[in-house]
């Protein structure tokens, strides 16, 4: 099925919204071949890149573990990387790190080809004890640093972090926006779809969610609380990996916007403002518009803003006179139905409109 989700992450395009997540020592260009066809990202690692790293893998290794130990690390990397391209999947390289210098030298000999994944998530002791995995997390500024160095290399970067070990994980997510990180990879563990809608309501960084999401129920619970993308690890099996792909693939055909949030009033995150109706009756959006210093009638030049010139503009017949304040398309709403009939509007494409409307919100709430 060939499903456009119109995805990027900064210049890259990325064919599905699925990605394998790294395990050490399993997943390398191999792997993520042999998955191809119903992934958009294949994240390789982790490798261990500088000399404390590299001893503790080595420590790994020696108590069963399985690690990666290249004899030649930018030349294995190059070679796994360019299988992963050839694949056409985007590539993307969890490393574990010791030092900020250690991923800018590395970033140096690679180049911008690949999306560098900061490991701020192994939690083996003799890799906390190098300073890397979740060492990051109880010392953020350090993580930081280390997105910083990335970022002064010109590159895309992604933290991969473990829920609930930092201090705050809503205030990391949005100093790690803030520090320039362009992913947010996030094994949620024992948390569900809430601690995802809160990162989410912190900033536009693009959200990989991680464990357990292997089924269609689950993935689209994620989607619809702000996840961007869904990561697999332990089930990556191609049986897995294609019938998510599959339902995915058929509920964007079917409804447009792949990750579409649920309605503010239903719970959803702060991209479902592009649902909500003009504020002028009590209801979830007022609270939510004071948090983000926004007064109902900026709101409402935002939205216009964000609708002019396009199909959007149009629904005189609607309750507030422009589509732009139309509900979501599961939603029944014989108004709506009406006023996307009279302008030739499919609902899936209605929902990809209402979709760059979040867009533009998201650019103004978090300029």
């Amino acid at each position: 099925m060939d499903t456009n989700f119109d995805l990027f992450i900064g210049d890259k395009p990325v064919k599905t919204p699925i990605a394998v997540a790294c395990m050490a020592g399993i997943t390398d260009g191999a792997y993520i071949r042999n998955l191809a066809d119903h992934i958009g990202l294949g994240i390789i690692g982790g490798y261990a890149i500088d000399e404390p790293t590299i001893k503790a893998a080595r420590v790994l290794s020696d108590l069963g573990r399985e690690e990666f130990l290249p004899r030649n690390l930018v030349d294995d990397l190059k070679g796994q990387i360019a299988l992963i391209k050839a694949a056409g999947v985007v590539p993307v390289i969890n490393l574990r790190a010791s030092e900020a210098g250690s991923l800018n030298a590395l970033a140096q000999e690679l180049g911008n080809s690949v999306i560098y994944e900061i490991d701020a998530h192994c939690r083996q002791q003799p890799m906390i004890d190098a300073r890397s995995g979740e060492f990051l997390l109880h010392h953020p500024e350090v993580l930081i640093s280390y997105v910083q160095a990335l970022k002064i290399a010109g590159v895309l970067v992604s933290v991969k972090i473990r829920a609930g070990i930092a201090a705050d994980d809503v205030e990391l997510s949005r100093l790690l926006w803030k520090a320039g990180a362009d992913i947010l990879h996030i094994d949620l563990m024992d948390f569900d779809h809430t601690h995802l809608k809160k990162i989410r309501d912190t900033s536009p960084i693009f959200i990989i969610a991680n464990n357990g999401i292997t089924t269609f129920e689950k993935a689209k619970e994620m989607f619809a609380h702000g996840a961007d993308m869904i990561s697999l690890a332990r089930k990556s099996d191609k049986k897995t990996l294609s019938t998510l792909y599959a339902q995915i693939a058929q509920y964007t055909k079917e409804h447009g916007w792949y990750n579409a949030p649920k309605q503010l009033c239903r719970g959803g995150d702060i991209r479902s403002l592009a649902f909500c109706c003009m504020p002028v009756k009590p209801c979830p959006l007022l609270p939510k518009l004071q948090h983000y210093n926004i007064s109902p009638q900026e709101f409402v030049t935002m939205k216009m803003e964000a609708v002019a010139g396009t199909p959007l503009e149009q629904g005189a017949n609607t309750c507030f006179g422009s589509l732009v304040y139309c509900c979501k398309d599961t939603t029944p709403c014989m108004f709506r139905d009406a006023a996307l009939r009279q302008a030739g509007i499919k609902k899936s494409t209605y929902m990809d409109l209402k979709r760059e409307i979040s867009k533009k919100l998201l650019k103004k709430i978090f300029k």
